[in-house]
């Protein structure tokens, strides 16, 4: 998935529908069979394939990798890279699609911070925690623990969003950290719809209050299985 928008054609890992409470999933493309996108394109244009589902896998990889890359740079010009080692998906069906089939990314499907889904600690690559968590507004940081990827967070409003890059919640402003939703956003809506949720809440880029950094915004986040 790259930059966030409000919910509009393309965000397929949130709402193409507007922020709706009628449509309180989404697109639900994190626990359906639904693909698309091509892997060449996946910086640049939303990208599923048929392995988010068929795959058996126990752990999972992420990169973070500036929009518009080409496949055969995306190596070197990550910024991010971190992954998992606990096995993790052993115990939730062996992939995500099975996860979040336990722990929908719908709105009203819990509270905050009562039913969030598994937080995994992550081990880098590229990077490190600090410099992950460093990424992210101040006020973000101060409701976030480094070191862990969160799968299903649930905000003050009820609202669900998938996965928390680097990040375990100590509060319930997730919106501004994690990414990926389902189809409504309570708070201020449509404000907070779209792949990247509420990065952009002080400003696009500006890296203060709750606004993520310029880097972290332009990047696309790829889920890898292993």
């Amino acid at each position: 998935m790259e930059s966030p928008a409000i919910t509009a054609l393309g965000d397929r890992w949130s709402s193409q529908q507007g922020g709706s409470l009628n449509v309180p999933e989404g697109d639900g493309s994190w626990s359906n069979t639904v693909t698309f996108g091509t892997a060449e394109a996946a910086t640049s244009d939303d990208f599923k394939n048929s392995g988010y589902y068929d795959i058996t896998a126990e752990n999972v990889a992420v990169w973070h990798v500036p929009n518009n890359e080409q496949v055969d740079n995306w190596n070197q010009t990550s910024f991010l890279r971190y992954h998992t080692e606990t096995k993790f998906l052993r115990s939730y069906g062996g992939n995500l699609y099975n996860l979040f089939k336990r722990f929908p990314v719908k709105h009203n499907a819990g509270t905050c911070p009562a039913n969030h889904g598994p937080s995994v600690p992550v081990v880098y690559d590229v990077g490190d925690a600090k410099s992950n968590h460093n990424l992210y507004g101040p006020n973000a940081r101060g409701e976030t623990e480094p070191g862990f990827i969160t799968f299903r967070a649930i905000n003050y409003e009820r609202a669900a969003m998938a996965i928390c890059s680097g990040v375990k919640l100590k509060g319930c402003h997730n919106e501004h950290c994690c990414i990926g939703g389902g189809g409504h956003f309570p708070e201020d809506s449509p404000r907070q719809c779209g792949d990247f949720t509420s990065f952009d809440w002080d400003g696009y880029g500006t890296h203060v209050g709750w606004s993520a950094s310029k880097q972290l915004t332009e990047a696309a986040v790829l889920i890898f299985y292993r």
